[in-house]
């Protein structure tokens, strides 16, 4: 990719999160940002459809792709799909290999099944699946990033991610994880880069570093 050509850089946000959370991601000017929201899926739609479906959203040729949590599982995806410069992926797992023993158990007995999706009127219990239990202290602060809490998208969003098939990690995916994520714990992954002291929402508390690491970082 030249220089001087403008980079087209899609951020994907997280489970239940809406394009709030890049509110303080700031690059310079050779980038356009462009801030993907999570749109419905279909009755029965396997991540893989979805993400075809979603793929089309995307309209600049070999983009670079940013997701953050599921996000990143999203843009994995996608990069399947359409060819892309680069794909980096925050507070997010490479394979279903890197989810906590505890989703694999949830993965095993298919338990994910008789969850009641009852966050839709308990933010805190939302909340504290999404980002973390360490979070509920700033419940009306998140209020506002996420705002995706439709019955259907998050039975649908559990269970792709519980049920994510993608056995091996991709080449090329770059990951970016802080150390005290509580959702993907760091001890279970490989091959990532370490923010330390981040936390599953690093994204908003850690943006001057993840800023100074895409400036850096991206084609």
């Amino acid at each position: 990719m030249s220089i001087n050509k403008t980079v087209h850089v899609y951020f994907m946000p997280g489970m239940s999160a809406n394009s709030l959370i890049f509110e303080k991601i700031k690059l310079s000017s050779k980038y356009k940002l462009h801030l993907l929201e999570w749109i419905d899926p279909l009755k029965n739609e396997t991540l893989k459809d979805y993400s075809i479906r979603f793929s089309e959203i995307i309209i600049h040729k070999n983009p670079v792709l940013v997701g953050v949590s599921f996000g990143g599982v999203l843009v994995q995806e996608i990069s399947k799909i359409i060819k892309v410069h680069q794909t980096i992926i925050i507070s997010s797992i490479k394979s279903n290999k890197e989810l906590p023993n505890s989703m694999k158990m949830v993965k095993l007995t298919k338990s994910y099944k008789l969850l009641p999706v009852k966050w839709l009127n308990d933010f805190e219990s939302l909340i504290t699946f999404v980002l973390g239990p360490r979070i509920n202290r700033r419940v009306e602060l998140y209020r506002k990033y996420l705002s995706v809490r439709d019955r259907n998208y998050l039975s649908w969003a559990i269970k792709e991610l519980i049920e994510w098939d993608q056995d091996e990690s991709m080449d090329n995916v770059i990951h970016i994880h802080g150390t005290k994520d509580m959702i993907f714990p760091a001890i279970y992954l490989k091959n990532y880069i370490p923010l330390p002291n981040g936390d599953h929402a690093m994204i908003l508390k850690k943006a001057d570093w993840i800023n100074k690491f895409l400036e850096k970082n991206l084609i």
